[in-house]
């Protein structure tokens, strides 16, 4: 599905559509712009398991690190369309925990990642570390541009790339 770090990219901006392309008839193109972070969901299973998270990301000779904030996690539930096309949907709680690390520059090069996590009763969590490559897609079409996505799942067997 490959969904979590394009949500993150539409919920990182207030824009709505503004036009772009060559010219008459082009699609509208959102007006968003892309978050360069490495974004983390805490599997529901292992999520109570983890009050505090540090991230290490290693692009490109340049690594990036921090503690960073967990967000209560939730899916979204299809409430359906109207005869009129307009269709809605509301966001439930799934469990599941996620953060994002920001970083200076997010591309298609490949990327290791290290997660160090913390137990409720502060003893350390064993350190998880995954080799991938973010992907890039074009999600509103190519003439809006393409968007890099680095988007990890964290849970009791280790870090896995996030689809």
């Amino acid at each position: 599905m490959r969904k979590p770090g394009l949500l993150f990219a539409l919920m990182t901006t207030a824009g709505l559509a503004s036009a772009c392309g060559p010219g008459p008839g082009a699609a509208p193109c959102p007006a968003i712009a892309q978050a360069t972070a490495v974004s983390v969901t805490v599997s529901a299973s292992y999520a109570p398991r983890v009050a505090a998270l540090h991230i290490k990301a290693c692009q490109d000779g340049e690594c990036t690190e921090g503690d960073v904030e967990l967000h209560p996690g939730s899916a979204s539930i299809d409430q359906g369309c109207t005869p009129e096309g307009v269709c809605s949907a509301t966001a439930s709680p799934d469990g599941t925990k996620f953060a994002n690390l920001f970083l200076q520059t997010l591309t298609e090069s490949p990327m290791s990642v290290t997660a160090s996590a913390t137990a409720p009763d502060g003893s350390p969590l064993p350190v998880q570390t995954l080799d991938f490559r973010p992907w890039g897609d074009y999600p509103f079409g190519e003439q809006c541009g393409r968007f890099i996505t680095a988007s990890v799942l964290l849970d009791a067997h280790g870090l896995h790339e996030q689809s």
